[in-house]
């Protein structure tokens, strides 16, 4: 018999948000009833099924508040969800301020008498950025640690968080997914045609544009490449803060023109699926979602040696790792994959044996469902 399963996460394009919907949903149709609650529907969600319900959480903004306490009424609805509609167990994403409204709603249930076990996901920003503010520790460690449950997408991510937190729990490491059978290699000739009319290979960079991503040093590779007389171009999926300094810094190289800026696309492995190699000089990635759905789609990977990434690109044959920030490692690495077909084919094709060997939903799918009933069962337990 199925679970009732509540998922809370960042609705927005991000790493983070995207995992979590793809969980609910491939819970979902393995038998499992999931609820979603959050301030909105989850960018990837689409439409709603039978067995996947969507929680609105309403945040009003009161006379007596400068800023709306999205921590409360995320509690306050919780509280509403579990209650209503007999959740077995909540999995919050992110530990602030997810896990605390869930940490605050079960001690709520409790006084009426229902208990509700609580996992919580750690995906990194709340442990590498937020986590390691001393303002913010003790909220962190407090709701990691009453957590029932707690898992990473990485080790780099479960060492971090035993490094820098007071954790007195047990981390279990469950990596990021993929739907092999959504992102896999396509035939898109007349796609790649229209953007490279003159048989360019194409360089891909997807992200959220943030300055952490670093998407002006993929423009830096690219006109360095194109200065060498690389026949190529380059498309930038994605949107936020770097976008426009990209652009700028595109303008006064001279290669604007050779670029693509293409903001928010889904779906996206419509557009890996045409790539010959995927930059990716993230300065941090606790695990590098956009680079294993570029693997899925059979294409190389040039990223950074920082994080999680070496936990999921073999280097030397799925693709390659440079030094952070090293402008003249990744434009090399492009080059000995450009003028290697035999090599760029080769680390394509291990890119999407790897991808779907290792990464695959149908692989990573059971472990969550086997560390809920853990959980529940130990929940159940006395105190």
């Amino acid at each position: 018999m199925g679970l009732k399963i509540g998922i809370t996460c960042y609705p927005v394009y991000g790493g983070s948000g995207v995992v979590a919907t793809e969980l609910g949903k491939a819970l979902a149709t393995r038998g499992h009833c999931i609820h979603f609650i959050a301030y909105s529907m989850p960018f990837r969600l689409g439409h709603i099924q039978d067995n996947i319900r969507f929680h609105e959480v309403n945040v009003n903004a009161y006379p007596l508040f400068e800023y709306p306490p999205y921590t409360l009424n995320l509690t306050s609805k919780i509280v509403d969800t579990v209650k209503y509609e007999e959740l077995d167990i909540l999995h919050m994403h992110y530990a602030i301020p997810h896990a605390t409204s869930a940490v605050l709603a079960r001690q709520i249930l409790a006084a009426e008498g229902i208990h509700i076990p609580i996992v919580t996901t750690l995906h990194g920003t709340d442990i590498t950025i937020v986590g390691q503010d001393p303002s913010f520790a003790p909220v962190v460690n407090y709701s990691i640690n009453e957590s029932d449950g707690v898992t990473a997408v990485s080790d780099y991510l479960k060492n971090e968080t035993t490094g820098c937190c007071d954790i007195n729990t047990d981390i279990e490491v469950i990596p990021n997914f993929i739907d092999t059978d959504r992102f896999k290699p396509l035939k898109k000739d007349h796609f790649k045609q229209a953007l490279c009319p003159n048989g360019e290979k194409l360089l891909v960079h997807v992200s959220n544009f943030r300055p952490v991503k670093r998407a002006v040093e993929v423009v830096e590779v690219f006109h360095r490449l194109r200065a060498e007389d690389y026949q190529v171009k380059l498309l930038l999926v994605g949107d936020g803060p770097d976008r426009v300094p990209a652009e700028h810094r595109a303008r006064e190289l001279g290669v604007y023109d050779d670029i693509r800026f293409l903001g928010k696309q889904e779906p996206v492995e419509e557009i890996l699926a045409i790539a010959d190699i995927f930059l990716m000089p993230s300065g941090s990635e606790t695990f590098g979602l956009a680079a294993l759905e570029a693997m899925a789609c059979a294409v190389p990977v040039i990223a950074s040696n920082i994080g999680g990434l070496p936990e999921l690109i073999v280097h030397g044959e799925t693709g390659f790792l440079c030094p952070l920030g090293d402008i003249d490692s990744y434009t090399e690495r492009a080059k000995t994959l450009l003028d290697d077909p035999k090599l760029m084919a080769r680390m394509a094709e291990a890119s999407r044996k790897r991808a779907a060997d290792e990464f695959d939903t149908d692989i990573i799918v059971p472990h969550y469902e086997s560390y809920y009933e853990q959980v529940i069962a130990k929940a159940a337990l006395p105190a």
